[in-house]
């Protein structure tokens, strides 16, 4: 590692050492990773990963947290969150995600009171803070603490130094859950979930490397990278065909390209400011 990788994995070492015991929210993607794995080589047994497999977490990112965790020697546990019970969650106001983070930090609450585990720790770095994510106010809520930020990293720095440790998804692409593919107000079902992730899987399998399927009703608008619109253009007709074959109507492409958090472009200021609803 050169001296900045260096600096940056002992500012996260030194947030995690005098934790004792931790359980982590482990979703397969680069942030969580990179504090599940230096949690492994700071705490050893005392850490444990934990994954939720909810219907809006892919089938895909599920599989990857399982393996790395066993790749990495990672003591990890898989649980089932009940957000989709929750009629606020499913009617996916602005802060559908304070509804979705507060149900699985309650459950990893009551898992480390069970098991003894005195902190929870998830991958939220310093770029998050600026972006609309309400999940922020349940981990505040809950007393989670993020490692990534008081070590100061940004995303940029978690990559570069997911890559200097050798960790295999240190560039796997942005893949915030399904449920943020339905603009808000628009009612959330497991059937829906598993639709955007199929119609999602067919642009994974045509070998895209950027994506979102934003659910419109019968419409399915692709967010493709600008530079793979001639790809796609090549093989239109088969992937029209294969989205449609997932149970849309219509098949769209965003000429503004994929962009994280597309969804959030309509809202107001003071809709972001929503903490809580009803």
């Amino acid at each position: 590692m050169n001296p900045e990788h260096q600096a940056h994995y002992q500012a996260v070492r030194d947030a995690i050492e005098p934790l004792d015991r931790a359980l982590i929210a482990f979703s397969g993607g680069v942030d969580s990773s990179l504090v599940a794995f230096i949690a492994g080589q700071v705490l050893g047994e005392n850490a444990l990963a934990v994954t939720s497999a909810t219907a809006s977490l892919k089938r895909s990112d599920l599989a990857l947290a399982r393996k790395l965790a066993r790749d990495w020697g990672l003591a990890h546990e898989v649980i089932e969150t009940d957000e989709i019970a929750n009629k606020k969650y499913r009617e996916n106001p602005v802060n559908r995600c304070f509804y979705c983070k507060s149900s699985l930090y309650k459950q990893m609450g009551e898992l480390a009171a069970a098991k003894g585990y005195r902190t929870l720790l998830n991958g939220t770095n310093l770029d998050d803070l600026g972006d609309h994510r309400p999940g922020l106010k349940a981990a505040e809520q809950f007393e989670v603490r993020s490692p990534l930020v008081e070590a100061g990293l940004r995303k940029a720095d978690v990559r570069a130094l997911a890559e200097a440790l050798g960790l295999e998804n240190a560039h796997k692409p942005q893949a915030a859950c399904l449920s943020s593919r339905f603009p808000y107000g628009t009612a959330i079902t497991e059937a829906l979930l598993a639709q955007v992730e199929a119609a999602e899987d067919v642009l994974s399998q045509a070998g895209f490397s950027q994506f979102r399927v934003r659910h419109h009703g019968e419409v399915a608008r692709l967010e493709i990278l600008p530079e793979e619109f001639e790809k796609l253009f090549s093989q239109r007709e088969d992937l029209e065909q294969a989205i449609r074959a997932t149970g849309y109507r219509y098949v769209s492409l965003d000429l503004k390209g994929f962009r994280s958090g597309a969804l959030n472009e309509g809202l107001s200021a003071a809709q972001i400011q929503v903490v809580e609803v009803r």
